[in-house]
């Protein structure tokens, strides 16, 4: 159960980390909550050398702050919406990871926000035909290989609301990323499908209601949709924009980058073509192409095996080290290298070695930000 002085305080600290995000995610990391940061607020100058004097200063007017914090949480609270702060159990794991990750997340909607197998589907507002019949191909097959697989984007014209939609109508979980408070819609033109969304799926920002969907926040977003994701799908871009950003920022959360390569000359392939042509993106050209090179394709095997009811011995032939870490995921699975280390008592030299043994046996799958994952 969440803590109620320590969601008000986190959202206090979200209003004050707009301009220096960064920093305030240090310091919240090294103090280990929103709360440790105000309480000790006074001497965070001392404690940390170097620190900006305007956060300091910021830190030391909060009180005036709290009013508007007690209204986002009542007005979470009677809409519906979970205020998700860095430290909480539920916080999406891959995007904690991130040096710039949000304090906290205002989310509504049932999806799983740590699922398996998460994707995000981006490109151009301005989608030709070509563009809709790949993701609808795509996302097709995708469900037949993978239907566990849940669909990120940001809800916005062209590709975004494409891939939403193809999710809904495949009975595919989708969430959308907004740029805005949840207590607005942009475009207006897309509500029906993101009222369908919350109950299939979700909507999640990192900004409080009364905040405008202001073109600075389309771009901040954007990180927020690759740090969600195990990869990012290009479908069409210009030479430049806002897909093309989701991608390099998923570069650099260190996540796989897949684009679909267009017709030579047209405009809207030239971003995806010179992406593939730079080694930026991987090319794929069907679901089977990316579920190959993600590895995911053992893993559909056996969710096919377990659909029909086939039986199967469970990872024979493990060594007694590999049996020790199968036996510590078995029972908490999803945890950290470090943590495993720590149960299993292995050296850390060797534990890595043996989880690369074990991940190449398809006993276990790493996830972003060191997370391994037990396949069962």
């Amino acid at each position: 159960m969440q803590n109620r002085e320590e969601v008000l305080n986190t959202a206090i600290l979200t209003r004050l980390s707009y301009f220096h995000l960064n920093t305030m995610v240090e310091l919240y990391r090294k103090l280990g909550s929103a709360t440790a940061i105000i309480e000790q607020r006074h001497d965070l100058g001392k404690m940390f050398q170097g620190l900006p004097l305007r956060i300091l200063e910021d830190l030391a007017s909060i009180d005036v702050m709290k009013p508007r914090a007690e209204e986002e949480l009542s007005w979470a609270e009677a809409h519906g919406v979970r205020m998700l702060c860095l430290n909480d159990a539920d916080y999406p794991k891959r995007l904690k990871e991130a040096p710039d990750a949000p304090l906290m997340l205002f989310y509504k909607g049932n999806a799983d926000l740590n699922a398996r197998h998460i994707i995000d589907i981006v490109g151009t507002r301005h989608c030709t035909r070509y563009g809709e019949d790949v993701i609808r191909t795509f996302v097709r097959d995708l469900h037949k290989l993978v239907p566990d697989t849940l669909i990120v984007s940001g809800l916005a014209y062209g590709v975004d609301i494409h891939a939403h939609r193809e999710a809904l109508a495949n009975g595919m979980e989708t969430v959308a990323v907004l740029a805005h408070g949840l207590d607005t819609l942009y475009p207006p033109a897309h509500r029906d499908t993101a009222n369908e969304m919350i109950s299939h799926g979700g909507l999640i920002t990192e900004y409080m209601t009364r905040t405008q969907p202001d073109k600075l926040n389309f771009v901040r977003r954007n990180r927020i949709t690759a740090g969600l994701c195990d990869a990012t799908i290009l479908v069409e871009s210009a030479r430049k924009g806002g897909g093309l950003i989701t991608t390099r920022i998923a570069k650099e959360y260190n996540r796989d980058v897949f684009a679909f390569p267009g017709p030579v000359g047209a405009p809207y392939s030239e971003g995806c073509n010179n992406l593939i042509r730079s080694c930026g993106a991987g090319l794929i050209t069907s679901a089977t192409d990316f579920v190959e090179d993600m590895g995911w394709q053992n893993e559909a095997s056996l969710e096919q095996a377990r659909v029909n009811g086939i039986e199967r011995q469970l990872f024979p032939n493990l060594s007694a080290d590999e049996q020790r870490i199968f036996n510590v995921l078995q029972a908490t699975n999803d945890l950290r290298q470090d943590v495993i280390a720590v149960k299993t008592g292995l050296p850390a030299g060797s534990l890595t070695a043996l989880l690369f043994q074990l991940e190449m046996k398809g006993v276990v799958k790493a996830y972003a930000g060191g997370t391994y994952h037990l396949m069962k």
